[in-house]
């Protein structure tokens, strides 16, 4: 009954407050997410600075919640800042692919579908087409790396490939939810060759370990060949302006 009671007080304390947070004069949402098995309140922003979330154990009132993400506002302003601002990809300007900016060489006549040649995207068609057409380009050239990338890591683990699925998630790189296939953020396309490498072999061990133990990474320090606290530094620095070029 205790329980029961508790959790009408929080539904209606979740109505009466305003799911909101002012950060510096921009207000943003305070997004709840209750977990099955969190032991304590968490706290980020989204990686394009659209919301707050929190994610809070099953029996956390919301109340708390929403009063943790208030007594972060600093902190959490302070990450608003960092994050870059949105550019939209624009003829003569760039793209970044695998680490390094690309200049898009557009011209309306030329053939829709972008060719890469020395460090160059040449696209046409329309103009108001462009950013879904890089888009595409690169989902595509994403797939074929991580492809790749699995082959390799799969092998070296004496393991079969499992498919591929490309993700657009906002917060998470990469996901093996189901051991039968691996879904990649396509944005890593745009990082570095040892960051996007390191997402694939963080997900290749996940086939045989399905957690975050000693063994697990035992087995990821076998299997990838960099370091990998430098490609995790990487993505904690620049993670974020990943997003920056499509919406």
């Amino acid at each position: 009954m205790d329980w029961l009671k508790r959790s009408a007080a929080d539904r209606k304390v979740t109505r009466e407050i305003t799911p909101e947070i002012d950060l510096g004069g921009t207000s943003l949402p305070v997004i709840l997410r209750r977990h099955p098995t969190a032991k304590r309140l968490t706290l980020r922003l989204a990686p394009d600075g659209s919301a707050v979330r929190v994610t809070l154990p099953s029996w956390a009132p919301a109340r708390e919640a929403i009063a943790f993400a208030h007594s972060r506002s600093e902190w959490l302003a302070d990450q608003l800042q960092r994050i870059p601002q949105r550019s939209a990809p624009k003829a003569g300007g760039s793209v970044q692919f695998r680490g390094l900016p690309v200049t898009i060489a557009w011209e309306e006549r030329a053939p829709r579908r972008p060719v890469l040649s020395d460090n160059v995207v040449r696209v046409g068609g329309a103009a108001a087409g462009l950013e879904m057409r890089l888009r595409r380009w690169l989902e595509h050239e994403a797939l074929t790396l991580f492809e790749s990338d699995m082959q390799d890591y799969c092998a070296r683990a004496a393991l079969d490939p499992v498919p591929i699925a490309l993700s657009r998630a906002q917060k998470r790189w990469g996901s093996c939810s189901d051991m039968r296939r691996i879904r990649l953020n396509w944005r890593l396309v745009q990082a570095p060759d040892f960051v996007r490498r390191s997402v694939v072999a963080h997900e290749v061990t996940h086939l045989v370990h399905f957690d975050h133990s000693p063994a697990f990474h035992a087995m990821l320090g076998q299997i990838y060949e960099g370091q990998i606290r430098e490609a995790d530094a990487w993505l904690k620095a620049h993670g974020r302006s990943l997003y920056t070029a499509f919406g």
